[in-house]
C-alpha cells in the first residue's frame, strides 16, 4: 500500500510564493508519474502540474511560467514551487501518484490535501 503526505500549504499574500512537498512511501516508487491537483470551492478538481519518472513535465495553462514541479527520486518526494500567487490560486492542493503497467494494471494514490490561501 502506498501513502502520500503533503506539506507546505498556508496563507500568503498576492504576489507571494509557497513550496509544497509530497513525500511518497510504501509501494510508490520513482517509476510513478507524480502530480499536483487542486480543487477550489464549488469547482472541479483540476490538474496543476505533473512530472513523469523521466522528468517530463506538463502544466495547466493558468500556472505556466509561475509554478514549477520537480522531483527528488532519491527521497521519493515531489515539489511544487508556486510563485506570483494570485487569489485565483486559492484551493486545496492534492498530491497524486499514478502508474499504469504494461499489462494495463492501474495504481492511483492521493494525498490528504493541503490548503493554499492567497489573500491580502
Amino acid at each position: 500500500q502506498g501513502q502520500l503526505v503533503e506539506s507546505g500549504g498556508g496563507l500568503v499574500q498576492p504576489g507571494g510564493s509557497l513550496r509544497l512537498s509530497c513525500a511518497a512511501s510504501g509501494s510508490i516508487s520513482s517509476i510513478y508519474t507524480m502530480g499536483w491537483y487542486r480543487q477550489a470551492p464549488g469547482k472541479q478538481r483540476e490538474l496543476v502540474a505533473a512530472i513523469r519518472s523521466g522528468g517530463i513535465t506538463n502544466y495547466a495553462d493558468s500556472v505556466k511560467g509561475r509554478f514549477t514541479i520537480s522531483r527528488d527520486n532519491a527521497k521519493n518526494t515531489v515539489y511544487l514551487q508556486m510563485n506570483s500567487l494570485t487569489p485565483e490560486d486559492t484551493a486545496v492542493y492534492y498530491c497524486n501518484a499514478d502508474r499504469i503497467t504494461p499489462a494495463g494494471l492501474e495504481y492511483h494514490y492521493w494525498g490528504q490535501g493541503t490548503q493554499v490561501t492567497v489573500s491580502s
